[in-house]
């Protein structure tokens, strides 16, 4: 296709944004975030912790002791860098594999696990922790973010909402109108792609014919930028820009981070081996977020192989108690699914739950 001149011109303004090299040295100064050394040493041990724990889940899924699960290895930087620019009052409203996001903000490892398993209490997040149970329907959280974050506006609050999809769900309707509807509306929003190169098994280059996905901000009159999300510190900062943004009603910021998943797009049967090949593995693999990241605190005096370990036994140690407490809650019945329906049932409920009442006592 040839481009016209007005569009090369839109993706010229579309640079990678970076700060770490590959082999974790500071390639752009000016833009080093204000982070101490304890944070910069929170943001290995949070992802070195998620890279575990992944390991882990996969594990368990395998045993058949885990439900649905996506892989996040890989993508750490993305998902703790961006969180990790965050507030307490912020709103998540994650996608299925933004899981380590909502732990970190508050929920506990047992009730992620409860909803990997499809468990009604896996969705009961607890009083006070600002995330929304993570969407199975793709995009369909970024309509949501656009309405939560106009809400926050709306009442003046402190915060901004910040939702998390893939490359995948950008080519969905719901990703166009909730940018839209957040621009139109100025809202405190941020929408973060997660580019792991492929929806499924489709490449991102046959998804779209748009250079960037960053760019197609543009459209929607908003902010929009592209972060190497191999690199933490970039993508903190990037986040944390998006946040200043929207507080200063500036209006909402697409962050489109190019990073990479090494394993399937989700443990329910994927096969990546069909349509990514070893080379382009390895040739991701060279630039892992934690290798990058771990090189740089080591030059700083920061990180040592002892402290890691005692994270990586500390990983184990909570998932086994986590898994141990999920296999110890109440298997759920039909009759608690319909008792938390409402408040006050309709008769047609009432009815089918005296029906399994009866059933169940038998």
């Amino acid at each position: 296709m040839e481009k016209t001149k007005e569009l090369q011109q839109v993706e010229d303004q579309f640079q990678t944004f970076q700060i770490l090299d590959e082999e974790g040295k500071v390639v752009n100064e000016d833009a080093m975030p204000d982070l101490s050394d304890e944070q910069l040493k929170e943001l290995m041990t949070r992802m070195v912790y998620t890279r575990i724990w992944d390991q882990r889940a996969i594990s368990l899924n395998r045993q058949g002791r885990l439900g649905f699960y996506a892989p996040v290895a890989g993508q750490e930087a993305s998902m703790i860098g961006s969180h990790f620019a965050l507030e307490k009052q912020d709103w998540i409203l994650p996608g299925y594999r933004d899981i380590p996001q909502i732990h970190y903000h508050g929920v506990p490892l047992k009730q992620a696990f409860l909803w990997s398993r499809g468990h009604f209490a896996g969705g009961q997040m607890p009083e006070g922790v600002r995330v929304m149970m993570p969407q199975i329907i793709i995009g369909a959280q970024i309509v949501q973010t656009a309405g939560v974050a106009m809400g926050l506006k709306k009442n003046k609050e402190d915060a901004v909402a910040i939702t998390y999809t893939g490359d995948g769900g950008a080519s969905q309707g719901d990703f166009y109108e909730g940018m839209n509807f957040a621009g139109a509306f100025n809202s405190p929003a941020i929408f973060v792609v997660q580019n792991n190169r492929f929806a499924i098994s489709v490449p991102v280059e046959k998804q779209s014919a748009a250079k960037t996905i960053a760019q197609k901000a543009v459209a929607a009159g908003i902010h929009g930028v592209q972060v190497d999300g191999m690199d933490v510190l970039a993508v903190y900062a990037a986040t944390q820009e998006a946040r200043k943004r929207g507080l200063e009603d500036n209006g909402p910021t697409l962050i489109e981070t190019l990073t990479y998943r090494y394993g399937p797009h989700t443990m329910a049967g994927d096969d990546p081996t069909r349509y990514r090949t070893s080379e382009e593995d390895s040739e991701w693999e060279k630039k892992d977020p934690l290798v990058r990241f771990r090189k740089f605190l080591e030059e700083k005096n920061l990180w040592t192989e002892e402290e890691e370990e005692k994270i990586v036994e500390q990983a184990k140690e909570d998932i086994k108690k986590a898994i141990k407490e999920t296999d110890n809650e109440p298997k759920q019945k039909v009759t608690d699914l319909i008792k938390i329906m409402g408040e006050e049932l309709p008769s047609n409920l009432q009815e089918q739950l005296e029906h399994y009442e009866a059933k169940e006592s038998k």
